[in-house]
């Protein structure tokens, strides 16, 4: 593919994910976890690590039959991996029942272990990665899953522009099959996260007859399950496979449904409309814990202060972009748009995460932040903000928050309402039209580096438009670290740049809750708010 169309694919994908979190966010009823706090993290949700919590009845035998119906946090648009973000909030649970995931990750362990794939294992040098497949697997039009699938299926993801493809394709030198049921990656320099890439986008595997029409995608994989009837951004049923890999599911039949807000799903779980349902504000996590079993992950920067930092627009100065910082309490954000529920922190990483570090919060003071904006105003910026966000009653809160906190200490704020989500992402990340908004990055301590990567200069996607040769090379550090130390220590030095550079303000954690019905058993835990339904079973 010509360098200038996969970059326009790589924006595509990227805008696709984007779109689901700006609608997330923007929910009024179930938006991402924000709030914040001049550094703590108090909060009402508990912090628990990553895993299945709550109290349920010992399971005893599985049992087959009955239909799981699961209501989603962004119903997808499309089921091909290429074209769709594969997180739990945007189709990854619902694509992973159909493709399954390579290898999934294991909370209770906190590394990616092998699922449809034998094992992932790499070289002592740390460049050279040998992927070994099951024998004997197929997809649903019963061909087999062998090396040349998966290297045919990873070419084209990468072709297409799916997401973390951009981090790939440099990442990568070249990789090839090996032997009918290996296949070899040979990286260009050392990639901590590189077996995290399979249990995301890259870990869904198509079987060729779903792309050898480029007209016409069918949706084949070797998961447990098959589409019998998709509904685009509304409903999918799909049907139990008998020769999947890891026997055959329990479930008759799995369906997936579009329910908009956390009331309304809790309702129907209360009532036994569904069994199962995806969670991410606060206040309905929170309800829901108190009442349901499932699986909780915990999430950096849920919540987050977006500066556009590209020349001509006033966050290009990082006196001003540290104006703001000191300007806006989270607290304040937190109480008028989340009720006072959010996991308030203004760190990246707080006090439950792996990666946390003694870098200081940036503590509210709007007595500095005048300081330093009349320091800007002498040099000439006049002070104004274009505050751009979507309109909704959660978004209007938390702008007029802003507006407020930051003419306060002497700005001069437009606040600007888009028509629609795809006015937003255009504003945002096409004619990159505005000087601050309201977003999420959802950092899991699994995998923080591939959604930091953002940050980096020669991100083609990325919102900010920041470019720092420090945040790089720090960047960089933690994308080869071989050890857990030096990991830690490099994502340290990318929240000090944070701290002191300001290219964005984090708010608030947040988490992911996946919550089942009493009677569900046997779902599998993975990354990013994903399970796996293969086992899956109702009592």
């Amino acid at each position: 593919m010509p360098s200038t169309t996969r970059r326009f694919a790589v924006l595509a994908a990227a805008l696709a994910t984007s779109a689901a979190l700006i609608a997330g966010c923007t929910s009024t009823a179930d938006t991402g976890s924000a709030g914040g706090g001049s550094g703590g993290d108090e909060a009402t949700e508990s912090v628990t690590a990553a895993g299945i919590i709550g109290d349920q009845a010992e399971p005893g035998d599985p049992v087959d039959g009955g239909t799981l119906s699961f209501a989603g946090y962004s119903m997808p648009s499309s089921l091909d991996p290429a074209k769709t973000q594969a997180a739990g909030s945007n189709g990854g649970t619902e694509m992973a029942s159909v493709y399954d995931l390579l290898l999934r990750y294991d909370p209770a362990k906190g590394e990616f272990v092998p699922n449809l794939a034998e094992s992932l294992t790499q070289s002592d040098d740390h460049l050279t990665w040998t992927l070994a497949l099951r024998d004997g697997v197929t997809f649903s039009d019963g061909t087999p899953l062998d090396a040349d699938a998966v290297v045919a299926s990873l070419t084209r993801y990468n072709d297409a522009g799916g997401a973390n493809s951009d981090q790939f394709l440099p990442a990568v030198a070249e990789f090839s099959a090996t032997g009918p049921l290996t296949v070899e990656f040979r990286l260009n320099e050392p990639w901590s996260e590189f077996p995290a890439l399979f249990a995301f986008g890259h870990g869904m595997i198509l079987a060729p007859a779903a792309y050898a029409d480029p007209d016409n995608f069918k949706p084949i994989g070797a998961g447990p399950f098959t589409v019998t009837h998709f509904a685009p951004s509304q409903s999918i049923d799909l049907a139990p496979r008998k020769d999947y890999w890891n026997g055959t599911p329990h479930l008759d039949q799995l369906k997936f449904v579009s329910l908009s807000g956390g009331q309304p799903r809790i309702q129907a779980m209360d009532t036994g409309g569904i069994q199962m349902t995806f969670l991410r504000s606060p206040e309905w996590v929170d309800a829901a814990k108190s009442q349901y079993p499932g699986y909780y992950e915990p999430l950096s920067v849920a919540s987050v202060g977006q500066i556009n930092t590209r020349p001509g627009h006033p966050g290009a100065d990082v006196t001003v972009r540290k104006a703001m910082a000191l300007a806006i309490d989270p607290d304040v954000i937190n109480q008028r748009a989340f009720d006072g529920k959010a996991l308030a922190t203004s760190k990246v990483f707080a006090k439950w995460s792996k990666w946390h570090n003694d870098v200081p919060a940036t503590e509210h003071d709007p007595d500095q932040a005048r300081t330093l904006l009349e320091q800007a105003k002498a040099g000439g910026y006049d002070g104004h903000i274009s505050y751009v966000t979507v309109n909704s009653p959660t978004s209007q809160a938390i702008a007029t928050a802003v507006e407020a906190m930051l003419e306060n200490v002497g700005f001069d704020v437009d606040v600007q309402y888009t028509a629609s989500v795809t006015d937003m992402i255009q504003r945002l990340y096409v004619n990159h039209d505005f000087d601050l908004t309201y977003g999420s990055m959802s950092i899991s301590d699994a995998v923080p580096n591939l959604r930091l990567a953002g940050l980096k200069s020669t991100d083609q996607s990325d919102v900010l438009g920041y470019k720092n040769p420090e945040m790089d090379a720090a960047l960089d550090a933690a994308h080869q670290a071989v050890t857990v130390e030096a990991e830690k220590a490099a994502l340290k030095q990318v929240e000090q740049i944070i701290h002191d550079d300001v290219p964005m303000m984090p708010w608030a954690a947040g988490s992911n809750f996946v919550a089942w019905a009493p009677n569900v058993y046997g779902t599998v835990p993975s990354a990013d708010g994903m399970v796996l339904l293969g086992g899956t079973w109702l009592k």
